[in-house]
C-alpha cells in the first residue's frame, strides 16, 4: 500500500536554515577540550620494504606527546569486506604498515601532539628506509581477487551486425566539500569511547570501531553531524578513521584529526577505475542476439567494505534495460599498488550503461537503423513485469518505452536531429546523445524508530543518516503523513547510534524506499497501539525489510564541439526518470541535477592520474578538474512515478541516477558529433585535448584550424 503525494513543498528543508547561517556542525567543527591533534606519517612509495623506521627526530618536535608506530599499537588490520563476490585472496591490510608499503599515502606512523602544526612539523621528520620494490599498476596481469560470470540462452546463427568497443573509466576523486576527519574523545569511566565521523554507515562503523579496539558495540558511540556530500566514499570506515579511535584510548584522553584535500587525494578512497570491453550482436530484424562483455575493475592497495559493489554490479546490470538472446558477461578485480576504490555515486550501475549504450549506438550506425528507432525495438516491454533477467535478477516494475518516448517527445527528436544537419552544413560540429539506464536501489532491511509524544508531537529516528540528502525533510513528512500531523510536529534524530536504532545506512540509493518504509511500518504499529488504548508516551521500533526496487530513465543530451579548440559544451539534456513514487519533488530533483554535475565531471574532465612509478601525478584541485557551475547546461526532467510494488511507499532510488545515464549519453553525443570526422574511439574524460585530436586526424574534413 503507497501513501498518496503531499502538496508540493514550497519552502526550503529544515536543514537549510543553520547550514545557509553557517551554524551547521561538521566533523571539522567538533569541540572537545583538551583535544590533541594526530597527524600521519605517509609512504612516499607505492611499493616497497620497510627496512627501518626513524622517529626519534619527531619526539624532538616541541608539543608532541606521542609518536606511534603499528609496533605500538599492535597488528590491527582493515575490516572484513562484504562478502558479496568470493574473495579469492585474503584481505590483510594492516591499519599501520610496518613491513611493506602498499601505496603511496598509506599510513606508516603517526603523531599526536599539542597543536595540529607540531603534529604535521613531527610527522614530517619521521624517515623510512626502504628496499624499493616493483609497483604493480591498475589493470597489470595478475591473478583476480575476485571474479563473477553471467551467461545464458544460446548463440545466434542468424547474425547480420556485429559491433564492440573498448572503453576506460578512469579513476575519479569523491570530492565531498570538507576534507575527512575524525574525533574521538576515551571516557576512562566506564572504559567507553565516542567517535565524530562523517560516515554513511554509523552502526557498521560502531561496529567496526568496537571490533578493532575489541570493546562491546554498546561502549562505542559513533555520531555522525553535518556532512558535505559523501557519495559511496564515505560507507566504509579507513584505517584513519581506526587508528583515532586507537590513539584516543591509548592517550586516554581526545584525539581529532582533519585530513588535507592532497591527503584525500592520495590516500581517500577513489571511484570508478574499470576497463570493459563488449560485442553486441544483431539479427537481420535488428534485434539484439548477443551481448558478450569482458569487465575490469581496480581495487587499489586495500578493499574497503564494499570494494566488490561495483564489478558486481556493472555485471548483473547488463544487458540493461533491453531484451539480448545470449549473454557472456565476464568480470574480474584486481590490487594494484594505489590507493583503494570504492563505491561511488552509481557504483556500477555507470559502467554497465555505458558499455551498453555506446555498443546500441554502434549497432545503430551498422545496421542504418536511427538509435532511438533500434532501442525502441528491443526494450523489454512493459507486459513483462516482472521480468527476472539473463544474470538472475528480478526488474519490479516500469515501462522503458514510455520514458524513451517522453524524453524524445520533450527533446523534439525529430526536429532536433533535422537541425543538426542545418548546424552541420554551416560548419558546427554538433551531436546528439541517447542513453537508457536501469537503476537497482538497494535491498534487505533498514529501522526505525517512532515515539508519539502526549502533546501531539512524534520523534522519528532512522538508522539510515543524512549527507546533505535532506533526510531530516523527508522522513518528517513520510511520518507526518502516516500519522496525519504536519511536519512541523515531527522531530528527527539521525546519525547517533546512542540515540538511533542500529541500521544499514545511507547507500545504494535506498533511503527513501527502505528507511522511509521502516518509518511508515513503525507509525502504523504506534498508531495501533495507541488505539488499542496503551497510553502515551509511546515508543515502537522496526526494521522493514524489501526486495529491490528498480528506477531506469533516458537522458537525451546535445553537444557542441569548437571545431578550433575541442572544447566541448553540453547545450542541453533532456531527462525522463522513473523514480516511482516522488515524497519530496524539490528534493528529487536535487538529487537528479547533483548527480547530473558528477557525471559532467566524470565525463568531461576529472580523471585521477598515476605514473608509471606508482606515484599520484594528479594530487591537488590545481591538477585535477570538477565542474563549476558554468559548466552546467539547463537540464529538463520530465518525472514518472511507477510505484514500486517492492516497499510501502511505492518509491525508487533516484541519488545515483544522474551518474548512470548522462555519462553514457554524453559519449554517444561526442561520438556522433564526430561522425563525419571518421568516427574516431573517444574514452573519458572527453577532454578539448582529445576531441581536438579527433578533429585534426582527418585531414580530408573541412576543418576551421589544424
Amino acid at each position: 500500500m503507497t501513501i498518496p503525494s503531499a502538496p508540493h513543498p514550497t519552502g526550503l528543508r529544515r536543514e537549510d536554515d543553520a547550514l545557509l547561517r553557517g551554524h551547521g556542525c561538521f566533523v571539522h567543527d567538533v569541540a572537545l577540550p583538551g583535544v590533541l591533534h594526530l597527524a600521519f606519517a605517509r609512504s612516499a612509495h607505492a611499493h616497497a620494504r620497510l627496512v627501518a623506521l626513524h622517529l626519534d627526530d619527531a619526539r624532538a618536535v616541541a608539543g608532541v606527546g606521542h609518536v606511534l608506530s603499528g609496533a605500538d599499537l599492535g597488528v590491527q588490520t582493515m575490516p572484513p569486506i562484504n562478502p558479496l563476490l568470493p574473495l579469492l585472496t585474503p584481505q590483510e591490510h594492516p591499519l599501520l604498515a610496518q613491513f611493506t608499503l602498499m601505496h603511496v599515502g598509506q599510513p606508516v606512523a603517526l603523531v599526536v601532539a599539542r597543536t595540529a602544526q607540531a603534529a604535521q612539523a613531527a610527522a614530517a621528520r619521521i624517515r623510512m628506509d626502504v628496499e624499493e620494490l616493483p609497483a604493480l599498476p591498475d589493470f597489470a596481469q595478475a591473478p583476480p581477487d575476485t571474479a563473477v560470470v553471467h551467461q545464458a540462452g544460446a548463440p545466434s546463427a542468424n547474425v547480420h551486425h556485429r559491433v564492440q568497443v573498448t572503453l576506460s573509466s578512469p579513476r575519479v576523486v569523491a570530492m565531498a566539500m570538507e576534507p575527512r576527519g575524525c574525533c574521538a574523545q576515551w571516557h576512562a569511566e566506564g572504559a567507553s569511547l565516542t567517535v565524530w565521523l562523517g560516515t554513511q554507515t554509523p552502526s557498521r562503523a560502531q561496529a567496526d570501531i568496537a571490533a578493532t579496539l575489541g570493546l562491546a558495540p554498546e561502549r562505542v558511540r559513533v555520531v555522525s553531524p553535518d556532512v558535505g556530500g559523501a557519495f559511496g566514499a564515505r560507507a566504509s570506515v579507513s584505517p584513519e578513521d581506526l587508528l583515532v579511535a586507537l590513539a584516543a584510548r591509548h592517550v586516554r584522553g581526545a584525539v581529532r584529526w582533519a585530513s588535507t584535500r592532497s591527503e584525500d587525494f592520495v590516500a581517500g578512497m577513489h571511484g570508478r577505475g574499470s576497463r570493459l570491453q563488449g560485442s553486441l550482436a544483431l539479427d537481420d530484424d535488428g534485434r539484439f542476439v548477443e551481448l558478450s562483455a569482458r569487465l575490469a575493475f581496480t581495487l587499489g592497495a586495500w578493499l574497503p567494505f564494499s570494494a566488490v559493489v561495483p564489478l558486481r554490479n556493472a555485471a548483473r546490470i547488463l544487458p540493461g534495460p533491453y531484451q539480448v538472446g545470449h549473454i557472456d558477461i565476464q568480470g574480474q578485480a584486481t590490487r594494484s599498488h594505489a590507493a583503494p576504490v570504492n563505491i561511488y555515486r552509481g557504483a556500477g550501475r555507470p559502467e554497465a550503461a555505458l558499455l551498453m549504450e555506446t555498443l546500441v549506438d554502434l549497432a545503430a550506425r551498422a545496421a542504418g537503423i536511427d538509435p532511438v528507432a533500434l532501442r525502441q525495438r528491443n526494450l523489454i516491454p512493459t507486459s513483462a513485469m516482472p521480468c527476472k533477467t539473463a544474470s538472475g535478477e528480478t526488474l519490479d516494475s516500469g515501462d522503458y518505452r514510455q520514458a524513451l518516448d517522453r524524453a524524445c517527445e520533450r527533446f523534439g527528436y525529430a526536429a532536433e536531429r533535422a537541425r543538426q544537419q542545418v548546424r552541420r552544413a554551416d560548419g558546427e560540429v554538433v551531436g546528439i546523445g541517447v542513453a537508457m539506464y536501469i537503476e537497482p536501489c538497494g535491498q534487505g532491511w533498514e529501522s526505525a524508530r517512532v515515539t508519539l509524544h502526549g502533546d501531539g508531537r512524534a520523534t522519528v529516528a532512522s538508522g539510515s543518516p543524512a549527507q546533505g540528502q535532506g533526510h531530516a525533510t523527508t522522513y518528517a513528512q513520510i511520518a507526518a503523513q502516516a500519522l496525519g500531523c504536519t511536519p512541523d510536529h515531527v522531530t528527527v534524530l539521525l546519525g547517533d547510534t546512542a540515540h538511533c536504532p542500529a541500521g544499514i545506512g545511507a547507500l545504494a540509493s535506498r533511503s527513501t524506499a527502505i528507511g522511509g518504509s521502516a518509518i511508515v511500518q513503525a507509525c502504523r504499529e504506534a498508531l495501533g497501539r495507541q488505539a488499542a488504548g496503551e497510553p502515551l508516551p509511546l515508543s515502537v521500533e522496526t526494521r522493514f525489510t524489501a526486495a529491490e526496487a528498480w528506477s531506469y530513465g533516458c537522458v537525451i543530451a546535445r553537444m557542441k564541439i569548437d571545431p578550433d579548440t575541442g572544447q566541448p559544451r553540453v547545450e542541453r539534456i533532456v531527462w525522463a526518470d522513473d523514480a516511482g513514487h516522488i515524497i519530496h519533488p524539490l528534493l528529487a530533483r536535487g538529487q537528479l541535477v547533483g548527480g547530473a554535475a558528477q557525471a559532467l565531471g566524470q565525463a568531461l574532465m576529472e580523471h585521477m592520474v598515476y605514473d608509471a612509478a606508482g606515484q599520484p601525478v594528479t594530487g591537488s584541485l590545481m591538477d585535477y578538474a570538477v565542474p563549476r557551475a558554468t559548466d552546467m547546461p539547463p537540464i529538463e526532467i520530465e518525472s514518472m512515478q511507477i510505484a514500486s510494488p517492492n516497499n510501502l511507499l511505492g518509491a525508487k532510488g533516484v541519488g545515483e541516477a544522474g551518474c548512470i545515464g548522462v555519462p553514457a549519453a554524453l559519449m554517444n553525443a561526442a561520438r556522433d558529433a564526430l561522425q563525419p570526422y571518421g568516427a574516431p574511439d573517444l574514452q573519458f574524460p572527453l577532454t578539448a585535448e582529445q576531441l581536438w585530436r579527433a578533429l585534426s586526424s582527418t585531414p580530408e574534413k573541412p576543418l576551421h584550424a589544424l
